[in-house]
């Protein structure tokens, strides 16, 4: 099953009961080389729904020092995909290595590598 690394959003238990009809059992993690930053949201729906339209983001750092905490929740393949739905326009998802040494997927601004 695919892990998937959030510092955000999907860590709130609403967000999650509204993107995967559950609860996450999810372990603290850190995400290595990244720092954490905002960006703002464009898509009205999305700001509807969150409240906000400034939300966190990740951008690569390449500095090892350079932490981000969150939590890694394993996920089945298809809630995988509806995470991919939930994400608004700005972020991509990619594979990183997380300080746990566990491969994870992570939301992060859609100009990082």
């Amino acid at each position: 099953m695919p892990l998937l690394f959030s510092y955000g959003m999907l860590q709130e238990s609403a967000v999650q009961m509204e993107v995967f009809g559950r609860l996450l059992l999810g372990q603290d993690d850190e995400l290595v080389g990244f720092a954490r930053s905002t960006q703002t949201i464009d898509d009205p729906a999305f700001i509807a729904k969150s409240g906000k339209a400034e939300h966190a983001v990740v951008a690569f750092t390449g500095n090892r020092e350079s932490r981000v905490r969150g939590m890694v929740f394993e996920l089945t393949d298809a809630e995988l995909a509806a995470a991919d739905r939930y994400e608004p326009a700005g972020y991509t998802r990619i594979k990183t290595t997380l300080l746990s040494g566990r491969e994870a997927w992570v939301y992060v601004g859609a100009s990082a590598p």
